[in-house]
């Protein structure tokens, strides 16, 4: 079930760019990115009221609170930086590249949580490094 999800994300992520080039045309990027993510605050506490959620948030430990916030920074400046290349770049390009993380998100999961490397995902992330390559040169 957990790759329905995924393909769902894959869908709304492209999505997003194509809305999003044509969305930042003649503005400021910072602007954009923070009306983006006001909405998606919206819609996000929206789900978790709706779902009954938020009753869980007294149980949340430090260690929760911390990367959580550690998770939205990142999540901020990755979005900034992807407006930024979307206004300066093409979104064939662009948004590939964007998925290099993928990449990066096999290599800092084997160096930091410890998962074990197979050959099926080292052989993926290579693919998209050179694909990333390719397309950066």
């Amino acid at each position: 079930m957990w790759w329905i999800y995924a393909l769902l994300s894959a869908f709304f992520a492209a999505l997003t760019a194509i809305f999003a080039k044509v969305g930042i045309k003649n503005m400021d990027t910072d602007l954009a990115t923070a009306i983006r993510t006001a909405i998606i605050l919206i819609l996000a506490w929206g789900i978790a009221l709706f779902k009954g959620s938020v009753v869980a948030l007294p149980q949340l430990t430090r260690q929760n609170w911390l990367f959580l916030l550690l998770s939205g920074i990142a999540t901020g400046l990755s979005w900034i930086f992807y407006f930024k290349a979307l206004q300066l770049g093409k979104v064939s390009q662009v948004a590939p590249v964007d998925k290099l993380s993928v990449a990066i998100a096999i290599i800092l999961s084997v160096i930091v949580l410890g998962e074990v490397l197979t050959w099926k995902s080292a052989i993926g992330a290579l693919l998209i490094i050179a694909g990333t390559i390719v397309l950066i040169l």
